[in-house]
């Protein structure tokens, strides 16, 4: 309340100050969004029910100085899938069409860095009622005659929602009790999915082939309606059965048309049969035409199993699969092995010798690999074994096994694969075998080349290079640290001929790298390795990179620039910077941390920089040193803006507190500045009379003459002996309330789009519109609605209904209040229920005025709306006052129903809604200072004392 008397007073105590204000943070939730229901679950959390396609909207609200830092998060809960969890750093927390996944328990922490965060929580239940899916079900029986004659069938009926559904089952349009008719039976089954009726038709009846009914409920929650699926139950009525028009594993060349198609052999009524696909969707080229499904040619990543399901809601789904393979074939290598039982690196004529083939493809089975002889296909002999698949190798390779090798042996041997029958290419590879031709590799490092240094930033060429080696394999590099990846992500890269090319090189890229002989197109020996090391050269890194340095006038300042790491290590120079210009002084030492000490002068104050070199580059660490105060730093905890009754102005009350004052000269003022539209409306200097501001305690001006409900930019700057500080800014404007749980003192005068939480009605014909004077239509029927808001200004708003065209006579709008939980609330003693007094302003001016009823609407089971007010017909060009009182049974909301006349002049409007806590009273003669959000009454003590220690005060000072 102090805010407040400051306001009413401020003739007399235009600046004032405060306590320490650095606070904790404090945070509260409040909702203004398409809620059905908002209740205490318990003491310290709301549960806040909203329908699924809704919109959300959280507002957290927060106190506490310096102004804490809002963060959403939100935990799995009730009516969630799966766990999930967001992070959204916002005051309003707003999800558009809301899902049932997203309903849990969401948290506002507030946090400014002083204490401990605040943390506040809200339930979000998110109602639904989805469609009901109905199946039909049969005993297991040996019986292969009519498929239900004399059978029991059970009627299963199937649906996901919030709250749980109750069950309706109906034969025709008769309800179905189980108490009346003893061949059916109703339960619900153990361990099923989602919320599951089933009727029991025990030993079938002619009277039980009928169209059956499920109809489910929630009893109408959130305005959710009733859904039902009906089935008919015939003696015809069978499970789908299906078959395919092609074999379990289709393989096809790329390229290739693909036509597969689904055949429904049984099922009545006639199923519908659906196509898809693991993993992954439908290609985006596939076409479905009733049960065949075309893919149009087909490329590799096309390939997968492809599901055809029939559904007709009896018994189990018919399903069938077809696994799609498409050939590939890519990256045909060779391998060389000596005689692996002599440890033999070499050909030597009278050893045994492998030659080995392999090529990646799919599907791998399927490849055929061919040998070639100087061109001649090898067949099986005692000198040469051919091996389709060899044991020894990875799977899909084949090998040519050269036994006791002769002279005649050395020959050029071709390997070639392919898919027999297939349109996709065939490879081949040859190896000349030879005495000269084949001898073991050996790595080597170009001299200088072990350690490789480049600069950040550029281009590095690792070199590893193959001599005395034939056929020469290709070079596999990686990092001698087999947890760290290759710069390319991966663990390992292949090049071709062993150069290893970085660019943009990082210092995140320096250690050590391995390289060594690949073990396919060449030799398969034991492999060779060497090693180089990247040596990546940077500036120096600097501690500050930025800082900024406050002190008084004349005394001595001390900067410090620390050098975390540099590469090389080694400094070359140290240089300091006043403003750009070189500061001369003696060399320093090139040392890890220089320093530069000086006294501050007016002259002096500026940007000094610190520039530290190595043979890699230079690094700068930069200081703002002034002797300029620090910001001021606004308090957003100011209660909202005081209402003048006379002139429909407002009055604000500006609080701040100032950043450090003792770092600087002493602050003795500070310019204010408030703008509106940029033009200054007001520019003076608030002079402190000679007392300094003290850190943390809150300093007040307050500004006067606001109109309502305009919102003005207000600028404030410290001032010193030497200097003015820099502007900080802030909007201020003229709000209304957000909408609480509990109606206490509420006040509307909808000057904000919010319009205090109140929402339209969906189910009227139209809405009511937001307008003031100056938002009028030019061509408005001039015999019908206000000029302007309640209190006579251009500015303010009011909620009216257009009775124009397309309207017509018994049109319905409704404006709804927000929910107002009061569960809690007590009436007076021996009393159950609490009074509520709604007030509010009409206007209903024109010859074909219709109705203004105001409807209490009762939140239980369902919704129950009483007319508690109700005016018709014209009552005058003025403004009228209503008021009422209430007592609601349990959470309600006020309803502002108009309805149109029978003409264009009925234009109906209403402005200044309140909903008190109590009855209503007498209007007081008095005037009296409102506060926007709550009508705040203080004793004639109170005023009279504040007022005196308000005098006393300034008779001190």
């Amino acid at each position: 309340m102090e805010p407040f008397w400051i306001l009413l007073f401020s003739s007399i105590c235009p600046l004032t100050w405060g306590q320490g204000v650095y606070a904790t943070a404090n945070a509260q939730i409040v909702h203004s969004g398409a809620a059905c229901n908002v209740k205490d679950d318990n003491i310290s959390e709301r549960v806040y029910t909203i329908k699924e396609g809704d919109t959300l909207v959280l507002q957290c609200i927060v106190k506490g100085h310096p102004r804490p830092q809002v963060r959403w998060t939100k935990t799995a809960g009730s009516a969630s899938d799966k766990f999930q969890e967001t992070s959204i750093y916002n005051e309003t927390l707003r999800i558009e069409g809301i899902q049932r996944v997203q309903g849990g328990r969401y948290y506002c922490k507030a946090d400014n860095g002083v204490g401990v965060a605040a943390i506040k929580s809200i339930r979000v239940d998110v109602q639904y009622l989805d469609t009901p899916v109905l199946t039909v079900h049969q005993t297991i029986s040996d019986v292969r005659g009519s498929y239900y004659q004399e059978k029991t069938v059970f009627l299963r009926c199937t649906v996901n929602s919030n709250p749980p559904a109750r069950f309706i089952w109906k034969r025709g349009s008769m309800l179905i009790e189980q108490s009346k008719d003893n061949g059916v039976d109703i339960y619900e089954p153990l361990y099923t999915l989602g919320e599951t009726k089933v009727l029991k038709l025990k030993n079938l009846r002619p009277k039980d082939f009928a169209d059956y009914t499920c109809q489910v409920s929630v009893r109408n929650v959130c305005n959710i309606e009733d859904k039902s699926v009906t089935f008919r139950l015939t003696n015809a009525t069978t499970p789908p059965m299906i078959r395919l028009s092609v074999n379990d594993t289709v393989v096809v060349d790329p390229g290739q048309d693909v036509l597969l198609t689904c055949e429904v052999t049984a099922g009545f009524p006639l199923p519908t049969v659906t196509w898809s696909r693991y993993p992954g969707p439908l290609p985006l080229s596939a076409q479905v035409r009733g049960p065949t499904l075309i893919l149009r040619a087909v490329t590799p990543s096309d390939a997968g199993f492809y599901n055809c399901t029939a559904v007709n809601n009896v018994g189990n789904p018919a399903r069938k699969n077809v696994n799609l393979v498409v050939r590939t074939m890519s990256n045909l290598t060779f391998q060389i092995t000596p005689d692996s039982n002599k440890d033999s690196e070499t050909i030597q004529m009278g050893r045994d010798l492998k030659l080995s083939c392999h090529v990646d493809a799919t599907p791998q089975d399927k490849v055929n690999y061919t040998w070639y002889k100087n061109g001649a296909p090898v067949f099986n002999t005692d000198s040469l074994i051919l091996l389709r698949s060899d044991p020894d190798m990875a799977p899909g390779t084949s090998s040519l096994e050269i036994v006791d090798m002769k002279f005649r042996d050395l020959a050029t041997y071709s390997c070639v694969a392919n898919f027999p029958g297939s349109r996709v290419p065939e490879l081949r590879v040859d190896v000349n075998i030879s005495q000269n031709s084949v001898s073991p590799p050996m790595l080597s490092v170009p001299p200088g080349g072990q350690v490789v240094s480049v600069r950040e930033g550029g281009n590095a060429d690792l070199v590893c290079l193959v001599v005395d080696g034939k056929p020469r394999p290709p070079i596999l590099w990686l990092r001698a640290d087999k947890e760290l990846l290759m710069p390319s992500g991966k663990t390992m890269v292949e090049t071709p001929d062993g150069r290893l090319r970085l660019k943009n090189v990082s210092r995140d890229m320096m250690g050590m790298y391995r390289c060594q002989t690949a073990p396919y197109n060449g030799l398969n020996i034991k492999r060779r390795e060497a090693q180089v090391t990247l040596n990546v050269q940077y500036p120096p890194i600097m501690d500050p990179v930025f800082q900024d340095v406050r002190s008084r006038n004349y005394q001595m300042v001390t900067l410090r620039c620390t050098v975390l790491r540099s590469n090389p290590p080694r400094l070359t120079d140290i240089r300091w910077f006043r403003n750009g210009d070189f500061i001369r002084m003696p060399m320093p030492e090139l040392k890890e941390t220089p320093e530069l000490k000086f006294k501050l002068e007016p002259t002096n104050n500026g940007t000094y920089e610190c520039r530290v070199s190595n043979s890699a580059g230079t690094s700068t660490c930069t200081f703002n040193v002034s002797a300029q105060p620090y910001n001021a730093e606004f308090y957003f905890d100011t209660p909202n803006p005081v209402r003048i009754l006379k002139g429909n102005n407002y009055s604000y009350n500006l609080q701040w507190t100032q950043k450090d004052p003792e770092a600087t000269d002493k602050i003795i003022g500070y310019w204010i500045n408030v703008r509106k539209n940029k033009q200054n409306l007001l520019s003076k200097q608030i002079d402190l009379k000679g007392k300094e501001p003290e850190k943390g305690v809150l300093l007040s001006y307050t500004i006067t003459d606001l109109r309502i409900p305009l919102s003005y930019e207000v600028r404030l700057a410290p001032v010193t002996t030497y200097s003015t500080g820099e502007y900080i800014s802030r909007i201020i404007q003229y709000s209304e309330p957000y909408t609480y749980p509990r109606p206490s003192d509420h006040v509307c005068g909808f000057e904000d789009e919010r319009i205090c939480g109140f929402t339209q009605d969906r189910s009227d014909v139209f809405d009511w519109t937001r307008q003031n004077h100056l938002t009028q239509n030019p061509k408005r029927s001039a015999n019908t609605g206000p000029e302007t808001d309640r209190s006579g200004t251009k500015e303010g708003y009011y909620m009216y209904i257009e009775a124009s065209r397309p309207r017509v006579q018994g049109d319905k709008a409704r404006l709804l209040s927000p929910l107002f939980n009061v569960t809690s609330v007590r009436g007076p003693k021996g009393s159950g229920r609490a009074p509520y007094c709604v007030s509010f302003y009409y206007h209903m001016k024109g010859k074909h005025i219709g109705i203004l009823n105001v409807l209490l609407r009762v939140r239980s089971i369902a919704s129950v709306d009483t007319v508690v007010w109700t005016k018709s017909g014209h009552q005058g060009p003025d403004w009228k006052k209503a008021f009422f009182d209430i007592s609601p049974s349990g959470p309600f909301q006020i309803v502002f129903e108009g309805i149109r006349g029978p003409s264009f002049e009925g234009d109906i409007a209403v402005d200044d809604v309140s909903i008190t806590l109590g009855k209503c009273k007498q209007e007081n003669t008095v005037a009296s200072a409102v506060l926007i959000g709550g009508s705040h009454s203080l004793p004639l003590a109170s005023w009279l004392t504040f007022g005196l220690s308000c005098f006393l005060s300034l008779l001190y000072r």
